[in-house]
């Protein structure tokens, strides 16, 4: 079923984890594109140098990370790729998960033409191995912009749910076995002092 509120409003890192083998929807024209979530990391405000909004700053590009948790932040990086994070805890605390990573699932086709202009029988392996290892790969491939910054994922255009059945699809056999979770540092965040060392990302196993 879809995730509701209270699944977003508990411990950011709890959330980061539990996010991993659930799957994000994202309509587009009345299909469903989806993507099995496979990597997170978590952001804390009121501890953590890395998020944008440390020591509670607030500014019109942190504004989502204080609202109501399940609000989508959707900010820019290198002024070309788009990363979708998912507001946690209370209002008022600025946390959040990054979504660094998945598998297509819903409408691969789709997904591909979003990403490489090109369904997904055209794609060499290199970009099939690539496909989704990346926030700002999985925003492109969603077609998720800062258009969707401030959105709820509480609707019915963009949101996480347990199964593919939710969304009228199958869920593959192979998603429905138990994984591990490995954590480690997040990457890209070198200026983030003692943050940089936070084992704040998580990744299914491999």
């Amino acid at each position: 079923m879809k995730l509701d509120a209270a699944f977003y409003n508990r411990d950011t890192c709890q959330v980061a984890r539990d996010l991993l083998g659930r799957y994000l929807v994202r309509v587009q024209d009345g299909v469903p594109l989806v993507v099995r979530i496979t990597e997170t990391e978590a952001y804390i405000g009121r501890v953590d140098k890395a998020c944008h909004a440390y020591n509670y700053r607030r500014t019109p590009r942190t504004e989502p990370l204080f609202a109501p948790p399940g609000t989508v932040y959707i900010y820019l990086i290198y002024g070309m790729y788009h990363c979708l994070n998912l507001v946690t805890e209370p209002e008022g605390e600025p946390c959040a998960v990054l979504l660094r990573g998945g598998q297509a699932r819903g409408n691969p086709d789709l997904l591909a033409r979003n990403r490489y202009g090109k369904g997904m029988g055209q794609l060499s392996p290199y970009q099939r191995k690539h496909f989704l290892d990346g926030p700002g790969k999985l925003c492109r491939a969603l077609s998720l912009t800062r258009a969707e910054n401030g959105a709820s994922l509480l609707g019915d255009a963009l949101f996480v749910c347990d199964r593919l059945e939710d969304v009228g699809l199958v869920t593959p056999p192979e998603d429905l076995l138990p994984f591990s979770i490995t954590a480690g540092p997040r990457v890209g965040i070198d200026y983030a002092e003692e943050a940089v060392h936070f084992p704040w990302r998580y990744r299914i196993a491999p």
